[in-house]
């Protein structure tokens, strides 16, 4: 539970970063202990809490809404877990997909392409054997797609794309994209949505996420910490 209100929201990117970069090195127990939280004792129910306690600290503002968490900044936050080796230890979750209504959708003005415009990753070390409140945030960076990501992200988008028109999106596994992966994103089994079945016909699924593999958010953090 959040008691202290949420630090202003930064001005500039050089704000944001400086802001980020102090938070290296800190616990999660020392950053609750700031923004008057308490650490849950493991992340399987409170998945998102992690990424709620560095928007208090960084002072993000856009919540749950389908904008960049910094919105004047144009400015998404990720939080990534890593290992003892600091690879990524999961995929990264960026943004629901669109189901129904796909087509004429074009990448340049995609809800994906404006989340991955500008990021600023923070890993945090996530090895289940360190308890949460123990776990250390590292060094920020503020990232955007290089010609070479942007290719394979776009690359990715439009294949997937292409079956969720073409009525194939219970076919798509996570096998499907070189960096980018369509996954189910649901609370639960029932919580399901509108989408076009093989032969177009309304067919009822479980709400789809975009996410990006971890191989692609590994070679980025190699890039930037070696």
């Amino acid at each position: 539970m959040i008691i202290k209100p949420m630090l202003p929201t930064p001005k500039t990117e050089a704000e944001l970063l400086n802001r980020a970069q102090q938070l290296a090195g800190m616990t999660l127990g020392e950053l609750a202990y700031i923004a008057g939280m308490i650490p849950p004792p493991d992340l399987k129910r409170d998945k998102g809490w992690v990424g709620q306690l560095l928007e208090w600290h960084l002072g993000a503002t856009a919540g749950s809404k389908p904008v960049p968490d910094f919105i004047e900044l144009g400015i998404e936050l990720k939080t990534i877990p890593i290992s003892y080796q600091g690879k990524p230890l999961e995929t990264t979750f960026v943004c629901v997909a669109p189901l129904i209504g796909v087509q004429g959708l074009q990448w340049q003005t995609s809800h994906i392409r404006q989340k991955l415009a500008r990021v600023l990753w923070v890993p945090v070390e996530g090895e289940r054997d360190i308890p949460v409140e123990d776990r250390h945030v590292g060094s920020a960076l503020l990232w955007s797609p290089n010609q070479q990501e942007q290719q394979q992200l776009q690359q990715d988008w439009e294949e997937l794309m292409d079956m969720i028109v073409l009525g194939q999106v219970e076919s798509i596994t996570a096998r499907h994209g070189e960096v980018l992966q369509l996954r189910p994103k649901a609370a639960n089994s029932k919580a399901l949505t509108e989408a076009y079945g093989a032969n177009g016909q309304p067919i009822k699924t479980l709400p789809r996420g975009f996410y990006l593999k971890k191989q692609f958010t590994a070679q980025l953090l190699q890039r930037h910490f070696i």
